[in-house]
This record gives C-alpha cells, sequence and structure tokens, in this order.
C-alpha cells in the first residue's frame, strides 16, 4: 500500500457516545493505540468515531474501555470507509509517513505491529539523489525478512526514492571501502553537489564524508592561486576537486590506491572540467617518486596521517618550503577543574567543549539559579580552553617532528610554523578531528 492509498482505505474505528470521546481519546493516546492519521468525526446519530490502530488494538484496552463507562453505555469496534485525513496525516515528515505504511504493510502480510517493530524504524538517513542509504543498526528484526522485496518497495515509496541501501562497517582492507549492500535498485551511483562541485561515486564501494563540508569550504578559501598543490590521500576528490575550482590552484597531483575510488576521481575531474589541471597517481603515495614540487600537501587522512609526514616532507620545495595541511584525529582528556561551591562534577569536566552538560542541582521549580547559570559558563569555557590546550601541544609536537624530518631530508635546519588549527567535527566525547596548517621554510 503506498501513500495515494490511504485515504480511501478503511480504518478501525471505536464508536462511543459523545460526552465519553474525550476520555477514550486521552485513553488511546497513552496506549499509543489511537490512529492520529485520521480525524475524530461526529456521526450523524451523534455518537463519535475514534480512529484506532486495529493492528495494535487488544481486547484488554476494550475490557477497560467498556469498565469505564456507566452499565447501561457501552462501545463498538468497526470500520469506516474514506475516513478524513488529520492535519499530521497532510504535513507528515518522511519518518512519521514511513512509519504508517509500515504498519499497513505489516497489518497486510498477516503480522502484528509493535513498539520494538517501531524502535527498529530509522529516524534519519542519508540521500544522495534518489537513493536512500541507511544506517546499519535499523530494519534488523526478523519480521522484515519475511516481507522480502516488498519491504524495500515501501520503504522506498515513503521516503520518496527509487534505490534503498544500507550502510555496514568500514572494511578493515586498507583503502577504507564500505561494506554497502544494496537492497533496492540495479547500481549504486549517484551523484552530490557541494559548495557547487559535483561528486558522482558508487556508495557501494566508495566513502562519501558530508560532515567534512566546513573543511572542505575553508579549502575553498585558500588562497592557493598559480600552485603546485599534492593530495596524498584523495579518494574520490573531496578536498582535490575545491583546491582546483575555488582555491585557484594550478596544479594538483591526487593520489590514491583504492581503484574504485581512483574510478570515481576521473569522472569528478571531468565532470567538473578540470582534468587537464590534475595527474592521478594510482597506489601507494608511500612509493611517489615524486618531489621537490609542492607548493601545498594535504593530508586528509584519519584517524591519523603520519604515515604520510615523510613523503610530504619530500614532496614540498626544498628551495622554498610550503604548507602542510594535516589531518587528525586528536584525543583529550580535560584535567579536573576544582571550580568553587562543588556543583560541577568530574563527568562534565570530561565532555567536548560544545556538548558540556551540568549535572548540578537544579530549584525547586526546575530552573537553574544564576548563581548555577554562572558556574555552567565557567565549567564550560574550562574545557573549552583545556581541549583547545590539548590541540596546541599536539600541533606544536607534530610541528617539531616535521621539523626534524625535514632537517634530516635536506640536511640544513629548517622552521615550521603554526598558521592555524581548524576543527571539524567530533567523533566521539574526546576525539576531534583537527585540522593543522603548517607552514615549513628551509631557514637562509
Amino acid at each position: 500500500m503506498n501513500a495515494k492509498d490511504l485515504n480511501s482505505s478503511p480504518i478501525s474505528v471505536l464508536i462511543t457516545e459523545s460526552q465519553f470521546a474525550q476520555l477514550f481519546r486521552e485513553y488511546l493516546e497513552r496506549e499509543r493505540v489511537l490512529d492520529v492519521c485520521h480525524r475524530v468525526q461526529k456521526l450523524l446519530d451523534g455518537t463519535v468515531a475514534l480512529p484506532v490502530l486495529g493492528e495494535k488494538l487488544t481486547e484488554q484496552h476494550l475490557q477497560e474501555l467498556r469498565e469505564s463507562l456507566p452499565p447501561e453505555k457501552t462501545c463498538t469496534l468497526t470500520w469506516v470507509q474514506n475516513p478524513i485525513p488529520s492535519k499530521a496525516a497532510r504535513v507528515q515528515s518522511p519518518a512519521w509517513k514511513l512509519c504508517r505504511e509500515l504498519q499497513h504493510l505489516v497489518s497486510a502480510s498477516g503480522g502484528r505491529w509493535s513498539d520494538e517493530l517501531e524502535d527498529d524504524l530509522p529516524r534519519s538517513w542519508q540521500r544522495h539523489g534518489d537513493l536512500i542509504l541507511l544506517s546499519e543498526d535499523r530494519f534488523r528484526a526478523a519480521l522484515w525478512k519475511e516481507l522480502g522485496p516488498e519491504l524495500w518497495e515501501t520503504v522506498a515509496s515513503a521516503l520518496g526514492a527509487r534505490r534503498i541501501a544500507k550502510r555496514g562497517r568500514i572494511s578493515p582492507d586498507g583503502v577504507r571501502s564500505p561494506t554497502v549492500t544494496l537492497l533496492l535498485g540495479q547500481d549504486g551511483w549517484v551523484e552530490h553537489v557541494d559548495n557547487g562541485i559535483r561528486y558522482t561515486f558508487d556508495v557501494t564501494r566508495c566513502m562519501f564524508s558530508p560532515g567534512n563540508i566546513t573543511e572542505k569550504l575553508r579549502v575553498a578559501s585558500l588562497p592557493c592561486a598559480g600552485e603546485v598543490l599534492v593530495d596524498l590521500y584523495a579518494g574520490i576528490g573531496y578536498f582535490t576537486v575545491p583546491y582546483l575550482i575555488h582555491a585557484g590552484a594550478a596544479f594538483v597531483h591526487a593520489c590514491e590506491w583504492n581503484p574504485h575510488a581512483v574510478e570515481a576521481l576521473r569522472k569528478n575531474l571531468e565532470l567538473n572540467g578540470v582534468q587537464d589541471r590534475c595527474q592521478i597517481h594510482q597506489g601507494d603515495n608511500r612509493q611517489l617518486e615524486l618531489r621537490d614540487v609542492a607548493n601545498r600537501v594535504n593530508l586528509g587522512l584519519l584517524p591519523s596521517s603520519e604515515e604520510g609526514w615523510p613523503i610530504a616532507c619530500q614532496l614540498l620545495r626544498k628551495g622554498t618550503g610550503g604548507i602542510l595541511h594535516i589531518h587528525q584525529n586528536v584525543e583529550s582528556f580535560p584535567a579536573k577543574a576544582h571550580l568553587h561551591s562543588g556543583h560541577l562534577e568530574e563527568q562534565q569536566l570530561q565532555q567536548c567543549p560544545e556538548q558540556a552538560v551540568s549535572n548540578r542541582q537544579e530549584d525547586k521549580m526546575g530552573h537553574r539559579s544564576p548563581k548555577d547559570a554562572d558556574i555552567m559558563d565557567s565549567g564550560r569555557e574550562t574545557q573549552a580552553a583545556a581541549t583547545r590546550a590539548e590541540w596546541q601541544r599536539w600541533a606544536e609536537t607534530t610541528g617539531m617532528r616535521i621539523r626534524v624530518l625535514l632537517q634530516q631530508l635536506h640536511g640544513r635546519p629548517w622552521r615550521t610554523n603554526i598558521l592555524h588549527i581548524e576543527p571539524v567535527k567530533s567523533y566521539a566525547p574526546h576525539v576531534y578531528h583537527i585540522v593543522l596548517d603548517l607552514e615549513c621554510r628551509p631557514l637562509s
């Protein structure tokens, strides 16, 4: 059953007298068996029809409702044709619509809807054109397998898609291949647009990182006119293409060893008309024979790009040096801050600066006092400062190690300078993806 059939399908209703309608409605809402897709209707004889989820309404529910009525009164469960959609149904969210259509599918197949099935539904997903990419932790219940292909056809219809895929864990194969299963459709090739740049890739074979959009926008604003750049972990061109299109790099050497990503990278260079300003080096970048060519080197590998540091030093122009953009997941465990009044607990001090939440007592009305608010703000500032200090320590250590690598490579002293530390996103309560812009110059 699809969305257009919903309004014309018969539904279950509970008939009672008007003076009991509000009591019944509150009970049905509390028991989560009120059908919120359809309106409560007043019938010609003065009684009221309350729409219910027939697959969830039990004899126990009916018994409890009947016992709440005076002895001479009763209620009746029946069907109505052509029910009136509720206002909520007319402005329903995709997740709500998906839930409703799957309820109908399960009921039509002879199954029984349950809270467990509802909890197993996705609340969010990635959309790539007409393909929906679902999380691995949804649709795990055994009943879904029994529904066969009709399940994914219903999901696609409810979400306005034609293809459905489900994401698994990243494969430990050295090239970060996704374990994505195509559930509906013939292939996984999709197109995505970021900041005016077109990317195409096969979701079953390549990763796409929508969470890195802030860094891609920052890269696009860098002053790279006339420069030669090496992207050591190019993937499908997340950073390669913005460097060429928006940052104005004269030429990019793009290194990538995943053959599926290389295929997508070639397509993306052509899609955006910059294939003549980029050379792809397929294979292990540790075997790269290039040297002394780069004004900039992008090291966009997580959790650490450390293996690429020696080759990055080799790539920088030995006469003038250049800039390294070093990506890293940095752990930060801020030390306990002993704040006055004892309101902030240890757990608070270990949270991310953006996500710090106080465990303090609230006043009797459930509101924080001004004093508590001041302590909370102070705690957040303390955590943020401690986290930034951890990033700074990592950046300084990295700068020192890069400086040693350059001096060993060229046999003369170099200097390194921290230009910028950019937090991209948090991966866990104590782990941040950051980017270090490190200037590296030979000393005269």
